[in-house]
């Protein structure tokens, strides 16, 4: 990752922390967040950037719609997306558990136009997890 990524994930993460009411819901023992909810997860962390109708938003970067988009019919985009992240959006697969992640996937997935009913579960979640949180994380991932 080249610094300037580093600098801007930093900066996003800093930008999270100072949400109204995301510094309490976080675990900054470990850096991770306590929402179980997809809904709570998403009001929290997802919609600073995704915006609170999903519609995305342009400017410091871009961060595209999640309402009716044909890209989360596939069940392992968002995951992916999620734990690993992409250009302006920061990987999450250190700061959620696999629970977590199938939560605000479903949650995305079956609201904002999109109708798409096959649940995620924990487990496919874990099946896609990097190898390197796989092994190299101290926090359980259930």
């Amino acid at each position: 990752m080249t610094k300037r990524l580093q600098y801007a994930r930093d900066a996003l993460a800093l930008m999270l922390l100072l949400l109204p009411g995301a510094a309490a819901a976080q675990d900054l023992n470990y850096g991770r967040f306590n929402e179980k909810s997809g809904e709570a997860i998403f009001k929290t962390v997802c919609q600073a950037c995704h915006m609170p109708n999903a519609m995305g938003a342009v400017g410091a970067g871009a961060y595209p719609r999640l309402a009716g988009n044909p890209k989360l019919a596939e069940p392992g985009y968002p995951v992916t997306m999620v734990m690993n992240g992409r250009k302006a959006m920061p990987g999450f697969a250190d700061k959620f558990d696999n629970v977590q992640i199938a939560n605000v996937v479903n949650y995305v997935r079956t609201h904002f136009g999109n109708h798409y009913t096959d649940a995620v579960t924990p487990a496919f979640v874990a099946s896609a997890r990097p190898a390197a949180v796989k092994t190299g994380n101290a926090h359980e991932h259930k």
